[in-house]
């Protein structure tokens, strides 16, 4: 498989910046992770690409937030779904300001940004806003059927982003890398997809595996690890062979893997 362009012509390993970049200083100062803020503080840091989650708000418009609601952000307990855009930006205002998906895409035209598609009615929408910069924007969620939808919409509106699985799939790949003549059906699995984005383990299950390396890579698909954010540990995963880490810490994650 042909390498996408949202993963053409950057440093490797890749380095995602989960949310942004929000430093002790930034923190201590209220600024919030997913803000314009945090985006503009990763991209001045050197990352290259930027993972962000989306929301669609009351009147519709999809925004960069990770939460269902403000709670844990403003202690605000309504839904992002409950709140206008323009309410929604007086009360980030002061916590690095929210962004919409169009405002980021045009703000930051040289980031690649890897957007989770968090809630069911923003899935076509993001799809339509990411068409025109196709070529730097991998969509992806937790759910398949809600990240089919969005990459549908994507191509409808005339772009293919670059795409990672949902769980459920995800979950099929462990289960089929794990036996030998059940391999090829991993490799159907992997049709399509640019890169596997999975955590090290979740729970008691071993999520990465070699097996599970070697087949993505057999594939054309890269692997992602995240969330890590200590330089020792990104060091050992790259060595094992893993293509990208997404981080909390992008400034210590291009310092420990590419100065």
């Amino acid at each position: 498989m042909a390498q996408h362009p949202y993963l053409d012509g950057t440093r490797f390993p890749r380095v995602l910046a989960h949310r942004g970049l929000v430093t002790d200083e930034m923190r201590a100062d209220g600024i919030a992770e997913n803000t314009m803020a945090a985006f503009a503080a990763a991209h001045a840091a050197g990352a290259e690409f930027i993972e962000t989650d989306c929301h669609l708000t009351a009147d519709g418009e999809v925004v960069l937030f990770h939460d269902d609601t403000l709670e844990r952000v403003a202690g605000d307990a309504r839904a992002i779904a409950e709140i206008s855009l323009c309410e929604l930006e007086e009360i980030m205002a002061a916590r690095g300001g929210i962004a919409t998906l169009a405002q980021a895409l045009a703000a930051l035209p040289d980031v690649r940004f890897n957007v989770d598609v968090k809630a069911e009615g923003a899935a076509e929408r993001a799809g339509a806003i990411v068409a025109d910069a196709a070529d730097r924007v991998l969509l992806t969620s937790f759910s398949d059927r809600r990240r089919r939808r969005a990459v549908r919409a994507a191509v409808s509106a005339g772009g293919r982003p670059a795409t990672s699985p949902g769980r459920t799939t995800i979950a099929l790949l462990i289960a089929t890398t794990a036996v030998a003549p059940l391999r090829p059906l991993a490799r159907r699995l992997l049709r399509g997809i640019d890169a596997l984005q999975i955590p090290e383990r979740q729970g008691a299950v071993r999520v990465l595996t070699p097996e599970l390396l070697r087949t993505a890579h057999a594939a054309g698909t890269e692997v992602h690890v995240w969330t890590v954010n200590e330089p020792d540990e990104m060091r050992r995963l790259v060595r094992s062979g893993v293509d990208g880490i997404v981080t909390d810490r992008a400034d210590a994650a291009l310092e420990a893997l590419h100065r």
